[in-house]
């Protein structure tokens, strides 16, 4: 007979009927319009057939006029499921307080975060948020739509030109672009161009003032390069001192460099611990006790759970503690040095800018002691070496 449908929606039974009548069975069957499918004889007084569940309750007449029994092989179907289900009432009761506790969670707004502010403060904008009604911990329905919040806040926060309000899950980002103001253009006084350092001079250009100096002159520290006074004392006029002096400076550097070089490598040894997180806290599960390791490092591995586009306040936070050892290997006094005139060289071009240029350096005393080279070195370096100096009204040279 051809399969019926909704099958496993209604219930279906398999059965073993047993006796002498059993095709006489199967027949009554089909004559009371009673669907039976899947029929496999297995013998000649045994048969297995499937029926659906609200015809077994129709067979005992015609198992009486036959003569034949039967036995219940399997049962299949939502309505048996529902049975069983309704027997542990404690398993459905906690099921539904956790998918209600879960949906309650993720209509929370758990963390509002603020991103692109330099001037304007976060907490300025958190507050302006909370007044329109966001914040953490409030219910996701009570919060206003995403275009009405942005226009809300930059009304209230006149500094920004742009807010945007970006809601994902749990979490919600208040985008800001600040509002970008001209800088004032500087208010220059007359001044004079000066040395900050001894040194010979290698180049220099006067946009504006009068020059004093030139090239190869060699000048003292605080010795006028550029002049702010034009004229003479009688038809004397101060103006902005303005041009770029490059000049050949001297520096002495007493540098150390041990001979022992440390470097850490992972000896592939762990220790994890494993934490459960719920919102902003975490409750350790797993990987209790002290730390087994003199040197370590540690990583942090965060894995919040989600549900389609939502990321769930609840998640799992993994903590690896991973085993270092530390290699030392030495260096040689050539070795030493070369790391140790490169600190110097670096030193030297991040603090005198940009365009400075080392011409040559010379170890003037070098000494081998405790596990490092000592050394004092003497570079020569092309450098910027104007300074200002403000000029007051009626001050000569």
């Amino acid at each position: 007979m051809k399969h019926p449908a909704l099958t496993k929606l209604r219930g279906t039974v398999t059965l073993a009927v047993k006796g002498e009548s059993v095709e006489a069975f199967i027949n009554l069957l089909t004559e009371h319009q009673i669907p039976v499918w899947n029929v496999r004889p297995m013998g000649t007084r045994h048969a297995d057939m499937n029926l659906l569940l609200p015809h077994v309750f129709l067979l005992r007449p015609l198992l009486r006029r036959t003569g034949c029994k039967m036995h219940i092989l399997k049962r299949q179907g939502i309505p048996f499921i529902a049975a069983r289900l309704a027997k542990r009432k404690f398993f459905l009761v906690g099921l539904a307080v956790f998918w209600v506790g879960l949906f309650l969670m993720s209509s929370l707004i758990w963390d509002v975060e603020v991103k692109g502010n330099d001037k304007l403060t976060t907490e300025a904008v958190l507050k302006a948020a909370r007044q329109e009604g966001l914040y953490p911990f409030q219910w996701s329905f009570r919060v206003s739509s995403q275009d009405k919040l942005s226009r809300a806040l930059m009304q209230k926060l006149p500094e920004a030109s742009w807010i945007g309000v970006d809601k994902q899950g749990t979490s919600v980002t208040i985008q800001v672009v600040e509002a970008s103001h001209p800088a004032p253009a500087p208010l220059y006084s007359p001044r004079h161009l000066i040395s900050n350092a001894d040194a010979v001079v290698t180049e220099i250009f006067a946009e504006q003032g009068r020059p004093v100096v030139h090239k190869n002159t060699r000048v003292k520290k605080g010795a006028i390069l550029i002049s702010g006074t034009l004229g003479d004392e009688e038809n004397q006029q101060l103006v902005v001192a303005k041009g770029e002096i490059k000049g050949l400076v001297w520096h002495e550097y007493e540098i150390s460099s041990p001979t022992v070089r440390r470097s850490s490598t992972y000896t592939g040894n762990s220790h994890d611990r494993l934490y459960l997180v719920l919102g902003n806290h975490a409750v350790q599960l797993w990987g209790y006790g002290k730390i087994p390791y003199s040197a370590h490092k540690t990583t942090v591995e965060h894995d919040p759970l989600t549900w389609r586009s939502f990321r769930l306040p609840v998640g799992w936070m993994t903590e690896s503690v991973r085993e270092t050892k530390i290699h030392e290997g030495k260096l040689t006094e050539a070795e030493a040095q070369n790391r140790g005139i490169e600190g110097a060289r670096a030193d030297i071009l991040a603090k005198y800018g940009k365009g400075t240029k080392i011409m040559s350096q010379k170890i003037l005393h070098e000494k081998r002691e405790n596990g490092k080279v000592y050394m004092k070195v003497l570079f020569e370096v092309e450098q910027n070496i104007a300074e200002e100096l403000p000029l007051v009204h009626n001050q000569g040279e």
